[in-house]
């Protein structure tokens, strides 16, 4: 499997940011991490051996990217309107730096599919609802998609409109939707063991279908936590079956 690794300076962070690619050619699959996890994390937890088969067919070219959720609303010691400001340029890095890096190295636009788990599914859903113009569709497992569930209580405009259960229902631009209904497949799944939380997948599915943004809720048995194990079996099988 070809493998690289590229690094630049942010403008929207203003840091080093890495991003690994795997593959040669396919659909653009963008993964976000877990929790405060790097760009590597995929593949420390076996995941893109796990997918290895469907990179190497073609059907997907997968890059991996670096989070910076330890620089917000994970970070306990920040002032919570810096936490806000920090998510607004980490989506800002994504659409003005990943973007295009990602059609750069396709050699053109081309749709992009995000995911994620934990955490990286929040991102995944969210990017998708925010620029449906340029992410394509998500694969989202075992998320939850109320931001104010990280804000420790602190809201301002910008948590409102980072967090779907608040904004989705509210938002009645017929172009935005339609431009959500025309995707390429939603994905919403999460299992029923230790540490998931199912509930927050059906109300985001409820979202959804309010709006008539066709997706596909799948809620997999008490014997599937919220862990890698898991997520390896989710994420082949739906790749599979985009």
């Amino acid at each position: 499997m070809n493998r690289e690794i590229h690094k630049w300076r942010s403008p929207a962070l203003n840091k080093d940011m890495e991003i690994v690619v795997y593959g040669h050619y396919g659909t653009a699959l963008l993964m976000l991490p877990t929790a405060a996890a790097d760009y590597l994390e995929y593949e420390r937890f076996q995941m893109i051996d796990a997918i290895a088969p469907i990179i190497d067919s073609g059907k997907f070219k997968v890059f991996s990217i670096n989070s910076i959720n330890n620089e917000a609303w994970l970070n306990n010691s920040m002032y919570p309107p810096h936490k806000s400001l920090r998510h607004g340029q980490f989506n800002h890095y994504v659409m003005s730096e990943v973007v295009p890096f990602i059609f750069n190295h396709c050699a053109g636009p081309l749709p992009i599919i995000t995911t994620g788990a934990s955490l990286g599914a929040y991102h995944a859903m969210n990017l998708f609802l925010r620029r449906p113009d340029l992410i394509r569709g998500t694969i989202a497992m075992s998320g939850v998609y109320d931001l104010k569930a990280y804000t420790k209580g602190y809201y301002d405009d910008h948590v409102y409109f980072n967090s779907p259960v608040d904004y989705l229902p509210a938002l009645n631009d017929e172009h935005l939707l339609n431009q959500m209904r025309d995707n390429k497949g939603i994905i919403i799944a999460s299992g029923q063991g230790d540490y998931e939380d199912p509930e927050a997948s059906r109300r985001m599915s409820d979202i959804l279908n309010s709006k008539g943004i066709k997706h596909w809720l799948d809620i997999w048995g008490y014997d599937m936590p919220h862990d890698w194990p898991t997520w390896r079996k989710m994420l082949p099988y739906f790749l599979e079956k985009f």
